[in-house]
This record gives structure tokens, sequence and C-alpha cells, in this order.
């Protein structure tokens, strides 16, 4: 029996050997990076620019927001990582009565299309990659109007924007919409983008948020997998050709402190979305096969004690995606546990990765573990459990059961108490919280920073009151009684609707409460304001 096991329950030997590989051939198993199944890389890349360096940011109101991007980048950071706070991630406007306490505490506040314009105004996003934690309609609408307003052709745009329509309603930011309309939103994004933002990845499959309650490597990337063949199944159903919009999917995943099964995780994606592709969806274009992956760190492995443990913590993580050759990653903060990240943390993450990348010679040798008896046999064994997995999901047959229906949701209560029974009992060692703790007092390496907080940004709420006063309210009210006849038919692409409610001075809990109307829920989920449209 195994006494050692990966943080996904898969027995570890204490040594691997020829016979744990047999059956493994190169070309069909590997290949060389940039070739089927892209198991060692999508590309051959090395040296500078090995990986996108970037940051999550995002605080305040929007031109504070953009204070700090520009900080970033001034420091080396060579793409954009936006994100919103938790109004804006649950589509409502920060002077809504439940916002205001809210409002750009956890990211920045963007109601309107000027939010947008004064969050991306004088940065390069016509040469720098703009990565976009919102939601994905509003996200996709915003950078292209803001695009439009700086004359900038929206065909050079390049980036993405998480767009999971499934798991948000259970363990993120609920929209309070029904799934039909949250899976038309996100294709409608996907087959605008395609169109009007060719080298945008609209379709960028976030496993990061469901993981980071303590799912595993393998329930993480099975349900990715379910919601993007989902998602494939709905777009070549609108008579899209696979290979037009297949080359701009890509995944957002976690990143943990298993070290070993964290490359596997990377690699075991690769293989299997490849041969996906080619086999089920008969995909052509070699793009179509080869899927970018970005990665976040693991703010659950972040803890409030101790916080400059955080900072190995970051490192070790980052170190195994450098490994596995991801395309960008964003390091979980020391400070993870108490905010989104100070100045302070930013600094940190971003020297990380420039400490990584330039004095350590990994970004040297592409996929440098490959071949290793142990990294083939554990990258085998994580795709065999995780098809697996997508094989027993999709047996359910209905996917809104398995997203609304109390699936997803089993699958992650379980998760979030195992992984507390683990920390609890000390099966999973955490130094600070279950191992080698110090008395409170003495715990105080950076937490004068950590524990800064970050104020509701009173500004934006009047900034939003003022802008309701005096905008053009006649054809306010028309535009989004356009959108909620679009949203009433099947038909129409509402990506079109929602930028002309946007020109016309909407605001995104505006757009969002009349599309609820058009599916038969209420416009406000809390019944505290009241629909424009008066119905």
């Amino acid at each position: 029996m195994a006494e050692h096991f990966t943080q996904s329950g898969i027995p570890l030997k204490p040594l691997y050997k020829p016979d744990d590989v047999t059956g493994l051939d190169y070309d069909r198993d590997l290949g060389d990076p940039g070739q089927y199944p892209f198991t060692r890389g999508n590309r051959l890349k090395t040296g500078k620019g090995a990986w996108i360096h970037r940051e999550l940011s995002g605080e305040g109101d929007p031109k504070r927001s953009n204070e700090q991007i520009k900080r970033l980048i001034a420091q080396g950071q060579t793409g954009m990582d936006l994100i919103g706070d938790a109004p804006t991630m649950g589509i409502m406007d920060a002077d809504h009565p439940i916002a205001q306490k809210t409002a750009g505490t956890q990211g920045t506040s963007l109601c309107r299309r000027q939010d947008y314009i004064d969050l991306l105004g004088g940065l390069p996003i016509d040469t720098m990659s703009t990565s976009m934690s919102l939601p994905p309609s509003f996200g996709v609408c915003g950078l292209y109007l803001a695009a439009e307003q700086f004359g900038i052709d929206s065909k050079m745009l390049r980036g993405s924007v998480v767009n999971g329509p499934f798991y948000g309603e259970e363990c993120s930011y609920a929209i309070h919409m029904p799934f039909k309309l949250r899976v038309r939103l996100a294709t409608d994004a996907i087959e605008f983008a395609t169109k009007e933002m060719p080298k945008f990845h609209a379709f960028l499959e976030d496993t990061y948020y469901i993981a980071d309650g303590g799912l595993n490597v393998i329930e993480e990337m099975a349900l990715g997998f379910v919601e993007v063949r989902h998602l494939v199944r709905e777009l070549l159903g609108r008579g899209l050709d696979i290979d037009e919009f297949a080359p701009r999917i890509a995944f957002l995943v976690d990143c943990r402190m298993d070290f070993f099964e964290a490359i596997a995780q990377i690699r075991a994606t690769r293989r299997l979305y490849a041969r996906m592709m080619k086999e089920e969806f008969k995909a052509k274009d070699p793009r179509s096969l080869a899927v970018n992956i970005a990665s976040h760190t693991s703010g659950l492995s972040m803890t409030a004690q101790q916080p400059i443990n955080n900072v190995v913590r970051g490192t070790v993580e980052a170190m195994a995606l450098a490994l596995s050759g991801v395309q960008a990653m964003e390091i979980s903060t020391f400070d993870e546990a108490y905010r989104t990240p100070s100045k302070e943390a930013h600094e940190v993450g971003l020297r990380t990765q420039q400490i990584i990348e330039l004095e350590t010679n990994v970004s040297s040798v592409n996929d440098p573990f490959g071949g290793s008896y142990f990294i083939e046999s554990l990258t085998g064994e994580v795709e065999k459990r995780i098809w697996d997995m997508v094989t027993e999901l999709e047996a359910v047959g209905d996917m809104e059961k398995v997203a609304d229906g109390g699936v997803f949701r089993t699958i992650v209560v379980n998760a979030a108490n195992r992984y507390a029974q683990e920390v609890g009992d000390g099966t999973l060692q955490k130094v600070g919280v279950n191992a080698f703790r110090v008395p409170d007092e003495e715990d105080t390496l950076l937490k004068e920073v950590t524990s800064s907080k970050i104020e509701p940004c009173r500004a934006q709420i009047d900034a939003i009151i003022d802008f309701r006063a005096t905008r053009d309210a006649p054809r306010v009210n028309t535009s989004l009684q356009n959108l909620f006849g679009m949203a009433s038919e099947e038909g129409p692409n509402l990506m079109y609707g929602i930028c002309d409610a946007s020109r016309a001075g909407a605001t995104v809990g505006e757009m969002a409460g009349v599309m609820r109307q058009a599916y038969g829920r209420p416009y406000d989920p809390y019944q505290m304001v009241t629909s424009p449209l008066g119905l």
C-alpha cells in the first residue's frame, strides 16, 4: 500500500522505472513542443519572454486602477490583468444599495462605457495583451468600445476574458440569470469576438475560481472540460466551423503546492485537449489543437498566518508553471488572505517572475521534465482520471443539472469540507497553520502591510448617481427596450445590443436587469431597484 499520495489522491511510489511508462510512444503521446499532441508545449519558446508576466490589478475607481497598471508596466509587467470588484462581477452598479459597502474594495468598479475609457486610457491595449476577470459580455464590450473611442482597430486587440457560465452561481459571483441566458451570453461574446476581435481570447475557460475553494486537479479540470465541451457544441450548433473559434480557446488554471502534480496537470490538459479537438470535434487547423494555458497561483495555499511564508509558496508555484511551459502567469501575493494586492505585494509577485526567468536559467529549455519516468507516469494518470470524471459528469445528460441542479454544488461542498478536514487533522501540512506555529503577538512580519484595508470607493458611487441624472434618459430607455426585445428572441447576438446600449449611456446593472426580465426573472434579484422599462 502506498504511503504517499498527490493532493488529488494519486498513489506515489518511492521510485519510478522504465516499467512505469511501458507503451509510451514519443510521437503519439509526447511530440516536440509545437507538435501534436502538444504535451510538451504548444510552441517552442525559450529565453526572455517565455511567458507573459502579469499581476492581478484593480482597486477603487477606474482612474485609480489605471495608475496601478501603469506603475506595474513601468516595473516590467508584460501583460495587463484586470479584475472587477464584487458588484461588477455580479453585474451590479456601484450605487445599488447592496453594492455601496464593497464598491472598489476587491477590484475596480466598472459600471458604464466611460469607466472602461478611464480604466484603459493611455494603456497599450493595441500592443499588450489585456486579460480581464470580468463578466464576459461586458468585459468584451468595454474593451471594444474603449478601442473605438481611442481610434484603435478592434482587430488589433489581444488578451482574454474569463468566460464560464456554468458554475458562478454556486461558488463565485452570482449574476442571478438562468442557465440558458448565461450560456447565450457566453457564446454570443465568443461569436462576437471571433468576428470583431479575432486576436482576442473571449473563450477563456476559468477553472481557477472554482478550484480555489478546495477542488483537486482532477475535479478542477474535469469540470472545466465539461463546460468547454458544452460551449463548443453550442457554437457548432450555430453554424460556426470549429476552426473559426477554437484557435482562441484558452484555459486559466489553478496552481497548487503539489509541485509535480501541478506540472502534470498542465501537460495532461494540453494532450487531452489536443486529442479531443482532433478526434471528436474534427479540428484541422493546428492552432485549434494547441490550447493556450495561463495560470494564477493558488490563493487557497496562501495563509493569514505568517504571511512572509506566502512569498515562498508563490515562488514554488511559479517555478512549477515556468517548468510546465504556460503562456502567462500571475502570482497570488503575500497579502492574498487579506485583500487584493498592495503595491508592495505587486512588486514581490512581479519580481518573483522576473528572477525566475532571468536568473535561474529554467526558461532556456522546453519541458525539462519530459521523459522522466515519474512525470510521464503521473501525466498519464492525471489525464486518465480527468477524462473518467468528464465521462461521469456527461452521463448526467442535462448540463443545466450539472451546473444548477446540485451536481456541481455537491462536488464543491464536498471538496471544501475535505480540504478543511485535511488541514484540521494535519493530513495536509501548512506551515504556520498546523505546523511550526508562533504566538499571534510574535507573528508580526508583513502584518502591517497585509492588514491595510481598501475602503469603499465613495467617489465612484457618487459618479454613477450624477451620471444617471445628467445622461440622455430617453435614448437610454430606447436602447434598453431594444436590448429587452433582442433578448426576448432566440436569434439575435446580444453583444450588439449591449454595445449599442452602452454607447447610449446604459449601465451594466440596467442591461443585466432587462435581459433578466426578458427571461422571466426579476429586474433586480434583490427587489431593491425598479426597472427603467416599467415592467
